[in-house]
């Protein structure tokens, strides 16, 4: 038994495990203010179908409730953070389910879901998601930024076979907020340490490349290099790139 997981653009990503497919977080574009893509984006029926959604937290680049939608229809199961479960009904879904934090279902026959702690790096609610089927487990953490929930998670949930968490330590500059100068999510180097202390046996950068709009959205530099060099003895990094899978069997 295995389970596939094949990365989509920025942060999304499509697990099959257990004879479902479920994504998390997937997109078709990135919000105007963050200027262009830059990347290439795509419809989501290019990756084929699926039997549920997760969604970290309700941002823009985090969830396309239209092309949800357009591709599904309004009745594909999707879940949210218990507190967004309102919202993301008023934008036309009606199959939400709300998760609370800790919190684990079932989709399918044998694929376990549990939301668990994730900060967010503008203080709005998000969950990371760990998925377990076919005898792997993984994590997905939206755009996290480093907290002191690692311990815990990987203590009572981990070791995790695969973590995909974001690397970009993007700083923003919004309209009406007195900038910080603070990365909003994790760094590299953060990234690879939380990776560490999950246990994971492969990490998965996602969030990077995409967005890069100084000084509204302003990516950190040389990302590819600064993982290689904080992983180094510590864990696997798999850059996958949009479109290309991982087996973990």
């Amino acid at each position: 038994m295995s389970m596939n997981i094949q990365r989509l653009p920025w942060a999304g990503i499509r697990i099959e495990a257990g004879g479902i497919a479920i994504l998390i977080d997937p997109v078709t574009r990135i919000p105007e203010r963050f200027g262009p893509a830059r990347e290439p984006m795509y419809p989501l029926g290019t990756y084929g179908e699926a039997d549920a959604i997760l969604v970290t937290h309700l941002h823009e680049d985090h969830f396309d409730p239209q092309a949800i939608i357009e591709t599904y229809g309004a009745a594909i199961p999707v879940y949210v953070p218990s507190e967004m479960a309102e919202a993301a009904r008023a934008k036309g879904l009606t199959n939400v389910t709300g998760a609370a934090v800790g919190g684990s279902f079932e989709i399918g026959d044998g694929v376990k879901i549990t939301a668990l702690q994730s900060v967010d790096g503008v203080g709005d609610v998000q969950v990371a998601w760990a998925v377990e089927g076919d005898e792997r487990r993984v994590i997905h953490c939206g755009d996290t930024l480093w907290h002191g929930y690692w311990w815990g998670i990987a203590g009572k949930f981990g070791p995790f076979d695969a973590a995909f968490l974001p690397v970009n330590g993007a700083v923003l500059e919004l309209p009406g907020r007195l900038p910080s100068g603070q990365p909003i999510c994790l760094t590299p180097e953060q990234a690879v340490a939380a990776a560490a202390i999950l246990g994971a046996g492969v990490l998965v950068p996602i969030h990077y490349g995409a967005v890069h709009y100084p000084p509204v959205y302003t990516e950190t530099p040389d990302i590819a290099a600064r993982l290689g060099t904080a992983a180094e003895g510590k864990v696997i990094v798999n850059m996958l790139k949009a479109g290309e899978s991982i087996a973990l069997d």
